[in-house]
């Protein structure tokens, strides 16, 4: 069985509506997240990406590496 990384950073991409923000991890489709603050968001994003992977794991799907660096990165730990 695969194993989630210890670490890897992923990029994120974050943008904000009228009553909230959403954000999305690129190298990981579906996995996505929508909160009232950017910081709320940010913390339901990591959660969301750690649930992503283990799914991921347990499905036996291959974990995708980073993309091209931009300007905001997120590192899972």
């Amino acid at each position: 069985m695969m194993e989630i990384p210890k670490s890897v950073t992923y990029h994120l991409q974050i943008e904000e509506g009228p009553t909230s923000f959403g954000a999305q991890i690129v190298e990981l489709p579906g996995c996505f997240a929508v909160a009232p603050t950017r910081e709320e968001v940010i913390r339901r994003i990591h959660e969301a990406a750690k649930s992503h992977l283990r799914s991921m794991v347990e499905d036996g799907e291959e974990i995708p590496l980073p993309a091209e660096v931009s300007e905001e990165e997120f590192q899972l730990v």
